[in-house]
């Protein structure tokens, strides 16, 4: 059931429980996380990412495939069709092709920018029943060609973006995109709670959720986060058994080279991480 976002993430604010958003790559990716949260009764977020939008050649094709999809395989949970990290035309853009939600990352911006532009997405999202995430500070590391430096967000300007009408906020706060180095020195709890406190507890989002310590994403969950992005950790899970697969010659036995053998490891090793990180939110059942 194709939604946007915002009433699922008002609800996982006021059940202090977070609805993952899954970035999707094909049609594999999506039909995985679909089916998941279908089986464990959950909300759930499809992320696509400019450079993923590409890929699969076009924000149309995209969303003609996530709704054919939804439709085909009787999926009754709410599903929404997000936009991650979108520059002003590419947030343009997945409005006309169909998706119910968006992000505008405008923290490469000055503050003033920021606004202009997320105020004139506001409208045009909300117009047309979208829900809008907006960004302050930036998250560190790389993703899909987005590079962010880290900085914490401030909260007085969280506040401004907040006041905008935007839906959902994702704010800096020491996450980063990719693999976490060893030297990482944790999510900056203080920040969150100061953010949190100055929002008027509008749904936080936790960017680069690959990685992060169990009992550090419950924290962050009850300081107001109610959405978390995962994507790395699906692409590990998938490359990790696809490698197997291939590894123990099986694409070599019978028609073991037929694609649809071929990635169905992949497949299932992205059911499972769906699946952990959903129990982890604490989202299945909430539907």
């Amino acid at each position: 059931m194709l939604v946007n976002a915002t009433n699922m993430l008002l609800k996982a604010r006021d059940g202090h429980y977070a609805v993952g958003q899954f970035n999707i790559n094909n049609l594999e990716w999506t039909k995985s996380v679909l089916l998941t949260a279908q089986e464990l009764n959950s909300p759930v977020i499809l992320g696509v990412s400019e450079g993923a939008g590409k890929y699969m050649t076009g924000f149309k094709t995209v969303a003609a495939m996530v709704k054919a999809m939804d439709e085909s395989l009787g999926i009754t949970v709410p599903v929404a069709l997000h936009l991650d990290h979108g520059t002003y035309e590419g947030a343009k853009a997945c409005v006309a092709a169909g998706f119910t939600s968006i992000m505008f990352d405008g923290s490469h911006y000055d503050i003033d920018e920021n606004v202009a532009k997320t105020t004139e997405l506001v409208a045009l999202a909300h117009d047309h029943g979208l829900s809008i995430e907006a960004e302050v500070g930036s998250i560190g590391g790389e993703e899909d060609g987005v590079v962010g430096m880290g900085e914490i967000a401030d909260p007085a300007q969280c506040a401004m973006i907040a006041g905008l009408g935007i839906d959902f906020l994702a704010a800096g706060i020491g996450n980063i995109h990719g693999k976490y180095p060893a030297n990482w020195k944790g999510l900056d709890f203080e920040a969150l709670d100061k953010i949190h406190g100055a929002t008027n507890n509008i749904p936080l989002v936790l960017h680069g959720g690959t990685g992060i310590p169990e009992e550090m994403i419950k924290k962050a969950i009850s300081l107001g986060v109610s959405k978390i992005n995962v994507n790395t950790e699906c692409q590990l899970s998938f490359a990790d058994a696809t490698r197997k697969y291939i590894e123990a010659g099986k694409d070599l036995q019978g028609k073991g080279f037929d694609p649809r053998k071929l990635l169905a490891p992949g497949a299932e090793a992205i059911k499972a991480t769906v699946r952990e990180k959903i129990e982890l939110f604490g989202s299945a059942n909430k539907a």
